[in-house]
C-alpha cells in the first residue's frame, strides 16, 4: 500500500501478471468501486424486500440476484483491468459491434416491459439492455478514431466519430431513451474537447442539442411529459419524484434509522433509479455525501493519472470512460433531488440491474487498465525533450 501514498513502483515487464497488476493498478479507485458495490448490497437489503413481496418472491430475491450480477461484474472488472490497452481496444471494438447490432434489432425483437420505451431483450430468466454495453465500447471506438486522426497521414477520425455518434444518438432517441443518448453525446464531447476541438464547434454542437431537444419536446409525448413534470413548481406527492423528494427531506443529516424508511414501500423503482432516496431516508445526508465522495474520487484520480499519459488513445478513452461513469451517477442523483428531469438511469454499482452493473464493471475495468502505471516517461518530460531538441 506504500505506493498509494508515495507514488507508483517501477515494474519490469517480466514480472508475473498478478504482481505486476497489483503494483500498477490505481488502488484508491479500485477501493472506491468495491465500496460502492458493498453500499449497493446494503441498500438493496433495505430497498428490495417490498418489491419482492409484491411480486411473490423471497424477501431477499433481488439482493441475491444483485450479489450474483455484482460478482460477475467484479470478476469482469478484474480481468479487464489486467489487460493491455491494445487488447482492451480490440475486445471493445468487437463488443461495440455486437451491442450496436443488438441496439439496431430492438425495434423488431425488443420489449418495453410496460414502461413505454423499447430498451430491453427479454430472455425469460433475465433481461438485457444493449445500450448499457454499447457505452464503454463506443467510448473506446470513438477514442481510437480521434487518436488515429492525430497521426501524420491518418484518417479523418474525428469526422468518423461524429457520424457514429449521431447514428447512435438517433437510435437511442427512437426508443426513446434520451438519457442514454445525452450520456453518449456527452462522452463524445469530452473526448472531442480533450482531442483539441475548437470551442466554436462545441458551442455549435450545444446549439444543435438544444434544437434537437426542442424538436423532441414538440414530437415526443414521453419526452414532453418528463420536461413538463420537471418544470412544474408543484410536485405531485403521489409520483415517484414526490415520494423521493419527501424521503430525502425526512432523512435529514443522519437518517431515520436502518430499516425504518417508508419510501421503499411506495416507490416501484426504489431499488434501481431511486436507490439514493432510500439511502438518504435511512442513512441521511452523511451516507449520500460518502457516495458522492466515492464517485468523485474515481473520476478525479483517473483524470489525474491520465494527465501523465502520453498515448493519445489511452488519454482520450480514459477521459471518456471516467466522465460517463461520473456523469451517470450525477444524473441519477440529480433526478432524485429534482435538479434534472426524470431519466430512468441507474446509479453505477449501487442500483439493482444485471445489465447496468456488468456494463459498469466492463467500463471501470477498462478505465483501470488505461490508468495503470506503465514504464514510460510522463507527457511533460516528452514535451520538455522536444523543446530542447528544437
Amino acid at each position: 500500500m506504500t505506493e498509494m501514498v508515495y507514488g507508483t513502483i517501477p515494474v519490469s515487464s517480466g514480472d508475473p501478471v498478478l504482481p505486476r497488476w497489483w503494483r500498477t493498478v490505481d488502488k484508491w479507485t479500485l477501493s472506491c468501486i468495491l465500496a460502492l458495490f458493498g453500499i449497493g448490497l446494503l441498500l438493496g437489503l433495505a430497498a428490495s424486500p417490498p418489491l419482492a413481496a409484491k411480486n411473490g418472491f423471497e424477501p431477499f430475491h433481488y439482493v441475491q440476484r444483485q450479489a450474483f450480477f455484482g460478482s460477475v461484474a467484479i470478476v469482469v472488472l478484474f480481468v479487464t483491468s489486467m489487460m493491455s490497452p491494445t487488447l482492451v481496444r480490440r475486445l471493445a471494438v468487437l463488443g461495440f459491434l455486437c451491442a450496436f447490432v443488438a441496439l439496431a434489432g430492438l425495434p423488431f425483437l425488443g420489449t418495453d416491459f410496460g414502461k413505454g420505451a423499447v430498451r430491453w431483450y427479454s430472455l425469460g430468466f433475465a433481461s438485457v439492455q444493449p445500450s448499457e454495453f454499447l457505452k464503454p465500447g463506443f467510448i473506446v471506438v470513438a477514442a481510437w478514431f480521434m487518436a488515429a486522426s492525430q497521426e501524420i497521414g491518418g484518417p479523418p477520425g474525428k469526422s468518423y466519430s461524429l457520424v457514429l455518434t449521431v447514428v447512435i444518438v438517433l437510435m437511442l432517441a427512437m426508443q426513446p431513451d434520451f438519457g442514454q443518448a445525452a450520456l453518449v453525446l456527452f462522452g463524445w464531447g469530452v473526448m472531442y474537447f480533450v482531442a483539441g476541438a475548437p470551442m466554436i464547434l462545441l458551442v455549435a454542437l450545444a446549439g444543435v442539442v438544444v434544437f434537437g431537444g426542442t424538436i423532441a419536446y414538440a414530437n415526443s409525448e414521453h419526452f414532453a411529459r418528463r420536461i413538463d413534470g420537471f418544470l412544474n413548481p408543484d410536485v405531485d406527492p403521489t409520483t415517484q419524484l414526490g415520494y423521493a423528494t419527501n424521503a430525502i427531506r425526512e432523512g435529514g443529516f443522519f437518517g431515520v434509522g436502518v430499516g425504518e424508511g417508508t419510501v421503499k414501500w411506495s416507490l416501484p423503482d426504489a431499488h434501481t433509479d431511486f436507490i439514493i432516496a432510500v439511502a438518504a431516508e435511512e442513512y441521511g445526508l452523511i451516507c449520500v455525501l460518502a457516495i458522492i465522495a466515492l464517485y468523485a474520487t474515481i473520476v478525479v484520480r483517473s483524470l489525474v493519472r491520465l494527465m501523465r499519459e502520453r498515448d493519445p488513445f489511452i488519454r482520450l478513452a480514459g477521459c471518456g470512460l471516467a466522465c460517463i461513469v461520473g456523469v451517470q451517477a450525477m444524473i441519477n442523483m440529480g433526478v432524485a433531488v429534482r435538479l434534472l428531469p426524470a431519466k430512468g438511469m441507474t446509479l453505477p454499482f449501487v442500483s439493482y440491474g444485471g445489465s447496468s452493473v456488468i456494463a459498469s464493471g466492463i467500463a471501470v475495468g477498462m478505465l483501470l487498465a488505461f490508468t495503470r502505471s506503465r514504464p514510460q516517461g510522463q507527457i511533460g518530460d516528452l514535451l520538455l525533450r522536444r523543446g530542447r531538441s528544437g
